[in-house]
């Protein structure tokens, strides 16, 4: 039975309950069971709900084939518990579901779980400096304004294309941006994209901003070594170093370089363990309590691979520092452990894969509260982390860059015209539509013609210029712009009326005067001495 994803959202946990619950109930075959020489009628076996529902789990996109049969039982568990089932006596409250020939039963309503009322958290408003605001002690009229007219030739040099008045304007100098006001600002449109990449109308009913640390996102950025793992300024946060050395071990098995390796059999085991309990025994999930409604809503997009990675990796930069290092140990040393064809098996039941992600999903996420499906859930976000971290754990490089260069552009002074209100560095935002290839050509040329025409006809008439740099700076101008210049001189004799012919006199004959009358040559004998 295949069923869609259930997108992301608000209440996204008890929208899968409820789902599940519903096709269970639709799907989970009732026939008449003997039990005690006595027949009950509309039941079923505890083993074959467990087959039903392990089917019904492994073919459901919102949980997939890596739902174990264990994990079936306990979440039948929790049935029985909410009173979605109940034995043949008509008993629920406790979890002692088994998987055997017991036999349970529908009552006539399984409960659907309500959605909780909206969280008045209401939004978070992130106040910026006033840009327009001058410094203290600077006066604005005393702000040298450089007059902006030109002329015609310094137009021509600078390749402008538009003549004529500038309108007087005056620089405004910004606030310079403080630490909190970077950090505020990271925080802001991180929260911007990720809303954005969820495709939410507001993050409010999945996230409490106010529970955001924006200092958090700026050291998980910028805090890096080279393996792209956070560094701590608080040194008292770090992993133990014993532990430091088995997750090493286990991780580079059979290359271990921390510890020196016992000759008997098992010893990986044991090593597992430790690990496992002292993840185990952590008060609080390295996604923390506050996340989880964050996370289990970008499980609804793991069908779209690039959106999934992208949330994950602005959700995990939420996370505090020492969390979110930890997380990328904890999560590397499950992925080579689960590839690790070299390190023996940790158990001889169950695959290293699963018992991997069974071992540390609850540490990793859990609800407060305790929800029905977390376990299942948990191992789902485990999974897909598993199989990408080196991509979600890493910096977001695209974010970074954008949100650099916003904070480059809030540090330029501002430009203000006279009679304009708006900023003239922080252009509004404007929404464009492709356009064929000759209606850009066509809108480029109507856009420039008429400055250009301008600028022709001031040459062109300008008398205070020679003819002979008034003949150069049109041949220039009709090299640039062949369209423009054609249009105003359309043909040679157009342009020769700018240059009129002067008449011409013709240059007196030269005559040559010679001082003596013309003798022939005479050839004279040479003697030699």
């Amino acid at each position: 039975m295949e069923v869609g994803l259930v997108g992301p959202g608000p209440y996204r946990a008890t929208r899968l309950w409820n789902e599940i619950i519903e096709l269970f109930r639709a799907g989970m075959p009732l026939r008449k069971h003997r039990c005690r020489f006595k027949s009950y009628e509309c039941c079923f076996k505890a083993s074959e709900a467990v087959d039903c529902l392990h089917e019904l789990l492994g073919s459901n996109q919102n949980f997939g084939p890596e739902v174990t049969r264990n994990q079936t039982v306990k979440l039948l568990k929790k049935f029985l518990k909410n009173h979605v089932i109940e034995d043949i006596k008509g008993r629920w409250g406790k979890e002692d579901f088994q998987d055997d020939g017991h036999l349970y039963r529908f009552p006539p309503s399984s409960p659907l779980k309500p959605y909780p009322k909206k969280r008045s958290c209401g939004k978070e408003v992130i106040k910026f400096p006033d840009w327009n605001e001058p410094k203290a002690g600077t006066s604005q009229e005393h702000i040298p304004v450089k007059s902006g007219t030109t002329n015609s030739e310094m137009w021509y040099k600078r390749h402008s294309i538009a003549i004529g008045e500038v309108p007087a304007c005056k620089l405004v100098f910004r606030r310079e941006l403080t630490q909190t006001n970077i950090e505020e600002i990271w925080k802001s449109m991180t929260m911007s994209q990720l809303q954005k990449v969820l495709g939410l109308d507001s993050l409010d009913e999945v996230l409490d901003t106010k529970l955001v640390n924006s200092k958090h996102i700026f050291q998980n950025m910028y805090n890096v070594n080279k393996q792209g793992i956070v560094t701590l300024e608080d040194k008292s946060k770090e992993l133990p170093h014993w532990i430091l050395s088995a997750m090493k071990c286990l991780a580079n098995w059979p290359s271990c370089s921390d510890l020196k390796q016992p000759a008997y059999s098992g010893f990986e085991r044991d090593v597992f363990t430790t690990i496992v309990d002292y993840f185990g025994q952590i008060k609080e999930p390295l996604l923390t309590f506050h996340f989880y409604d964050i996370f289990v809503c970008v499980l609804g997009l793991l069908q779209n691979h690039s959106k999934a990675i992208e949330a994950l990796q602005i959700s995990c930069l939420l996370l505090p520092p020492e969390n979110r290092k930890r997380l990328q140990l904890l999560v590397r040393m499950m992925a080579r452990i689960s590839f690790n064809k070299d390190l023996p098996p940790l158990s001889e039941s169950v695959k290293t894969r699963t018992l991997v992600v069974q071992a540390f999903s609850r540490c990793i996420l859990c609800s407060k509260d305790e929800m029905d499906l977390d376990e299942l859930l948990a191992a789902k976000l485990v999974s897909f982390l598993m199989d990408n971290y080196q991509e979600i754990l890493s910096v977001p490089s695209s974010l970074k860059s954008s949100i650099e260069e916003h904070v480059i552009h809030l540090h330029r002074v501002q430009i203000k015209y006279a009679g304009a209100d708006t900023d003239a560095t922080f252009l509004p935002p404007s929404f464009c539509h492709q356009i064929s290839t000759d209606e850009f050509e066509h809108q480029r040329a109507a856009g420039s013609q008429e400055p250009l025409a301008a600028l022709l006809e001031e040459i062109a008439m300008n008398k205070e210029i020679s003819v002979k740099d008034k003949k150069k700076k049109l041949k220039q101008f009709q090299k640039s712009y062949p369209e423009v210049y054609k249009v105003r001189f359309p043909t040679p004799e157009t342009e020769a009326v700018l240059f009129p012919e002067k008449t011409k006199q013709k240059p007196p004959l030269l005559t040559w005067v010679l001082k003596k009358p013309f003798q022939p040559f005479h050839r004279t004998r040479s003697f030699r001495m």
